[in-house]
């Protein structure tokens, strides 16, 4: 059956460009290492184009399955959000077959954290020195730049996961600055995988989410955003939405109401009898603390006063000073505030966060004012300086 004259054309022109191909090749052979060349390069970039597509989540994954061990490491004195992105991060891992454990430097000492770890049954240890990370392979949350250990500063991170503004190198990072928790992030990342929340009391399946997982991260959202009321986008409401049928309500409950400290009490009535307020800002310092989690607990409730739109408690524990503060004023970003407070008093002295929220630490020596007889006298030099600087005028 002969060819329909269509398709006898279109060997014809087919056999015609080989001819020419040949043709060339035997003319110039050079060409041909370059037609080659282009190929590769080619089918090199699509295959990069391709990776780069990929969700972040699943990118995520593919590096942490790239290593035998890696340590999840949050920032010092860890929060719920800290705690809740390392048990995430855990999740991913394990499920990759990658060894995985989870390493802070500092205390877990706020009643609220220490709910957390027990509640949620945390597997954690705490660093001291470089020496004490388990894997070499380091995975930061909650913060981009080892610190608050010995050595941190030999510390190279596999990977960095983070919302606060900073530019870390890593082999893989993901800064998102807008977003109102790290606890957010990793949620998209199981949400990017494919994986759902298994219901409370349920024995996950394969590719669920164990409910509590699900309920640590809900909660460090919760936490990082005021219950979804401060620095939220859509990120941290889309992640709510998809952890709520893993919600466990009642470890939930027990995480949200631990009882309270003492100390605790004592430093919020100190931080009110302290309490030194110009126009809408207020500074108090509230002296030696045996709790430093006590401080940003003073601050966040000398926020709630009348008339106070930015506040600063300053507390000193252990020969460092604390400093905590919270905004409502849209002229004071807190954590750029901060950081400016304490430029140049120190070579250890650091500070930073966002416009709502901030911390600082720094040698209670830096500012230390000593009167007659080695008496201490009050830290008026730091606090005109927050005052100045809550007022824009650092």
């Amino acid at each position: 059956m002969p060819l329909p004259t269509a398709l006898q054309r279109e060997f014809v022109r087919l056999a015609d460009v080989g001819a020419d191909l040949e043709w060339l090749v035997r003319q110039r052979p050079e060409l041909l290492a370059a037609v080659l060349g282009a190929l590769v390069v080619v089918v090199l970039l699509a295959a990069g184009i391709r990776r780069l597509l990929r969700p972040t989540g699943e990118r995520f994954a593919r590096h942490l399955a790239a290593s035998e061990g890696v340590t999840v490491l949050t920032h010092p004195d860890p929060d719920p959000d800290a705690l809740a992105s390392a048990l995430g991060v855990q999740l991913i891992a394990e499920r990759q077959g990658t060894e995985v454990t989870i390493q802070y430097p500092g205390e877990i000492g706020h009643q609220e954290n220490r709910a957390f770890e027990t509640v949620l049954e945390l597997d954690t240890s705490c660093v001291d020195y470089s020496a004490d990370i388990e894997h070499d392979d380091v995975v930061l949350v909650d913060h981009s730049e080892p610190r608050g250990f010995g050595g941190d500063d030999r510390v190279e991170p596999y990977a960095v996961v983070d919302h606060h503004p900073e530019e870390p190198t890593a082999p893989f990072t993901d800064v998102r600055p807008d977003a109102g928790a790290c606890a957010s992030i990793v949620t998209s990342y199981l949400q990017e995988l494919g994986w759902t929340p298994a219901e409370p009391d349920a024995e996950p399946r394969e590719e669920e989410i164990p409910s509590r997982v699900a309920t640590g991260l809900a909660y460090g959202v919760q936490a990082d955003t005021t219950n979804l009321t401060r620095g939220c986008t859509a990120l941290e409401f889309e992640g709510r939405e998809f952890l709520v049928p893993g919600i466990d309500p009642d470890l939930l409950d027990r995480i949200a109401n631990p009882n309270v400290d003492r100390e605790v009490l004592r430093v919020k009535a100190r931080a009110i009898e302290q309490l030194e307020v110009r126009g809408a800002h207020a500074v108090s310092d509230v002296g030696q603390v045996d709790n430093p989690d006590a401080v940003p607990q003073a601050a966040e409730e000398l926020l709630t006063m009348e008339g106070v739109e930015a506040v600063v408690v300053v507390g000193e524990h252990d020969g460092h000073l604390k400093l905590s503060g919270r905004s409502q004023d849209d002229r004071v970003h807190m954590g750029k505030a901060l950081d400016a407070a304490v430029d140049n008093l120190h070579d250890e002295a650091g500070a930073g966060g966002h416009a709502r929220m901030g911390g600082g630490r720094l040698p209670a020596t830096a500012v230390q004012q000593v009167g007659p007889g080695g008496v201490a006298e009050p830290r008026t030099d730091l606090t005109e300086r927050l005052f100045d600087v809550l007022g824009g005028r650092r």
